[in-house]
């Protein structure tokens, strides 16, 4: 075991909305062990490397009892992670969007679900990161409560995409909300939930974007996600019944099932760190597939070329995404939406064949469950889900370039 001076820990004892959640005294003393000073490091992605190894060897145990893993986000926590993206004068960890990334890719190669899970909380603090460096106090008050109280977001996202789902109602000093919402991932160890819902209101249908705490009365965990792939998300349906949703929760209104600018925000902002645990799952899948080679090089050196050509171009298409972020510097519109999107479809497509190949190269091994290639192989498959699936990412594109509505 490796120690390192200067150790601090910020003791969890339970997460706030889940039942209980047990370590025992030996995993305690290792998490304690491998929290370490920001100091005697050299980077975020060097700490997640480190970290990494152990998820690693926890990540086939969770997958096969398909169980959120919580351990792997108390580490996080108590090691800064999830304000990693903030920037230092907030409180946060200053790390770059590019160094975000980096960070989310790594995580990927041990514990693809744990990566996942980290940006689907990381890409709605970036977007608040975005808005606080062009003055957006309401953005920057989110950014100090998320450091002041060490907090974990999860939220839907792709699901509700333009239309959302739920009925939202007035009520004195804000709203009423009952939904049922899907792939909520990360939403085990989350304390906040970030997410939307339809309001009939005097100026029309509009969806309302608002943020509350998972503890609200009325919200229901679902246990429901049993899946082919990153099962370790604890991606369960969240129901809400009749919830108090305050007037200053809500954090956007937009017209229902029509473009709005804020996806022009979002979109060049969450796809690179969601597209980041694609591209790490690809870099596994070719680290073990060049172990295997090494056996019958001559025999397999064919392939081996085809899956990194493959793998140098989710390297460099992903590379082209975070350049476009441009570390928040970027000018939002449809054409970088459009450019970040079909990017993301060139990321999932080249990552899906790199691990394609890798399996080729492993053989019938890579097969049978406990194999790390087997994991790799159904992982992989969850990339075309996000948005957008390449088909309709076409029609996007193409209605974009053509000068047209994106999605009329």
């Amino acid at each position: 075991m490796i120690h390192y001076k200067n150790c601090t820990c910020l003791k969890i004892d339970k997460l706030d909305h889940v039942g209980k959640t047990c370590f025992t005294d030996l995993e305690t003393e290792m998490n304690t062990a491998i929290k370490m000073n920001r100091e005697t490091i050299k980077s975020w992605k060097e700490l997640a490397a480190e970290l990494g190894e152990k998820f690693s060897a926890e990540a086939a145990g969770n997958d096969a009892d398909n169980q959120f893993a919580h351990q792997n986000y108390e580490i996080l926590r108590d090691n800064g992670f999830f304000k990693l993206a903030i920037p230092a004068e907030l409180g946060g960890g200053g790390a770059s969007f590019a160094e975000a990334c980096e960070v989310i890719r790594e995580l990927g190669r041990h514990c693809a679900s744990t990566a996942l899970s980290f940006a689907m909380h990381t890409h709605p603090v970036a977007t608040n990161v975005y808005k606080h460096l062009r003055g957006d106090e309401k953005a920057t008050a989110t950014l100090r409560k998320i450091v002041d109280n060490n907090l974990i977001i999860a939220g839907t996202g792709a699901n509700d995409w333009l239309a959302s789902s739920g009925e939202m109602t007035r009520v004195d000093g804000g709203y009423e909300v009952s939904a049922h919402k899907h792939f909520v991932s990360g939403s085990p160890g989350a304390q906040v939930f970030v997410t939307s819902a339809n309001y009939e209101g005097e100026d029309g249908s509009e969806v309302l974007h608002f943020a509350i705490p998972f503890a609200s009365e009325g919200i229901t965990h679902g246990s429901n996600w049993n899946t082919l792939g990153m099962r370790a998300t604890g991606s369960n349906d969240i129901v809400l019944e009749k919830v108090f949703v305050a007037e200053d929760a809500i954090v956007a209104r937009r017209p229902k099932g029509e473009w709005h600018p804020m996806w022009n925000v979002i979109l060049p902002t969450a796809m690179p760190l969601i597209m980041s645990a694609y591209a790490g799952l690809a870099d596994a899948a070719v680290d073990l597939a060049r172990n295997a080679a090494a056996k019958r090089p001559h025999e397999l050196a064919a392939v081996v070329g085809e899956m990194l050509n493959q793998h140098t171009l989710t390297t460099v298409i992903h590379e082209d995404m975070v350049r476009i972020n441009d570390n928040h510097g970027f000018t939002p519109g449809n054409e970088v939406a459009s450019g970040i999107l079909s990017r993301k479809t060139l990321v999932a497509s080249g990552a899906q064949k790199t691990v394609e190949l890798a399996a080729e190269i492993i053989g019938g091994a890579g097969f049978f469950k406990g194999h790390p290639m087997e994991r790799i192989q159904r992982d992989i498959k969850a990339c075309h889900f996000h948005p957008l699936p390449y088909r309709r990412q076409y029609q996007f594109s193409g209605k974009v370039s053509l000068g047209l509505d994106p999605v009329k």
